[in-house]
């Protein structure tokens, strides 16, 4: 059975919040000490990258403000390019990109239970 892109969209979302548990009340530092924590966090980027992929460029036009290649692109990098990553790039993402992602995405899923 195909899944539907609210799936894909709660995937996103799953993995953002996960995310915010994760890192609640943790430093850079801490998380560069931590590396189960950066395991968990780059997967948990990877999936949001990959479940981003499948909502249509319609429903992404919404939030135009959101770098959508971006988002995309950087479970390509995490997967090929892991050993280029700096934790501070990362760590940006998180405490950056993820609140505005998680913003966009609820407002992709109002317009999508809106049709």
């Amino acid at each position: 059975m195909a899944r539907e892109v609210r799936h894909f969209i709660a995937d996103i979302l799953e993995a953002i919040a996960i995310v915010d548990e994760a890192v609640e009340g943790k430093s850079l530092e801490e998380y560069q000490k931590d590396s189960i924590l950066r395991f968990a966090v780059e997967r948990a980027i990877e999936i949001v990258s990959e479940a981003s992929r499948r909502v249509p460029d319609d429903l992404l036009a919404v939030r135009p403000e959101i770098d959508w290649k971006k988002v995309r692109g950087i479970g390509n990098v995490l997967r090929h390019e892991y050993h280029g990553l700096s934790d501070k790039i990362i760590w940006g993402v998180v405490t950056d990109e993820l609140p505005k992602l998680r913003m966009a995405m609820g407002a992709i899923s109002e317009v999508l239970a809106k049709r």
